[in-house]
């Protein structure tokens, strides 16, 4: 039985089928699209368990192409393979909603490993003890269906931003350590992991703003707190 399903994006001819081939090996149904536009209507055709997307394309670069995804699916895991290794390309692939990210040349190996990390992590929890909902200021949260409720206007959140957001509630108005969040949401506290949720910081206190009593402060060298 496949343990998952997977869209690869690579226009490289010799990289893109190696790869393919390699996953396939390791019994993840491997799907290989050559260019940004096909990745996506692949994508829009079948149901995917994670991608992988290089990031210079034709047609479609992989940081277009993981906001397009982002738009059908705002929770399936992405992972960006790419030549770039400059900080700011890594924040961009982040802030286009990367998981992970991957620099060439790379161990096929890592990626097998990585591709098992992210599935493990992305594996829903099981709700019982999970307070349902939470009042901040002007907005309701619903944790269950991931809604940000204000009013009459509904912001539905990605699973990492609701996972956040929740960490933010269950301590507001204390402060929520960094590597504790870090490692109840991606397991992980490395680099790129701690860039991503600064990105997702950034997401969620755009979402609040509307109401001005409510705000995430920075708390230097220890973590965030939401002040309501």
């Amino acid at each position: 039985m496949k343990k998952a399903t997977i869209l690869l994006a690579e226009d490289d001819h010799n990289l893109g089928p190696l790869l393919r081939n390699y996953l396939t090996l390791k019994d993840y149904e491997t799907f290989l699209a050559s260019d940004g536009a096909q990745a996506l209507k692949n994508y829009k055709k079948g149901r995917f368990s994670l991608c992988i997307l290089d990031v210079m394309m034709p047609q479609i670069d992989g940081f277009t192409l993981a906001k397009e995804i982002r738009v059908i699916d705002p929770d399936v895991p992405i992972i960006f393979l790419t030549a770039k290794n400059l900080k700011e390309d890594i924040l961009e692939g982040f802030k286009s909603g990367a998981d992970d990210y991957m620099t060439k040349p790379f161990s096929m190996e890592e990626l097998v490993y990585r591709i098992e990390a992210i599935l493990r992590r992305s594996v829903k929890r099981e709700p019982e003890s999970k307070q349902q909902t939470y009042s901040i200021g002007e907005f309701t949260f619903d944790t269950m269906k991931q809604l940000l409720i204000r009013g009459d206007h509904t912001i539905k959140l990605t699973t990492k931003e609701s996972e956040l957001l929740e960490l933010l509630c269950s301590h507001k108005n204390e402060i929520l350590e960094r590597n504790f969040a870090l490692k109840a949401i991606w397991a992980d506290d490395n680099y790129f992991n701690a860039r991503s949720m600064d990105v997702y910081i950034t997401k969620l206190r755009k979402y609040l703003k509307k109401d001005p009593s409510l705000e995430i402060l920075n708390i230097h060298g220890k973590g965030y707190k939401l002040l309501c």
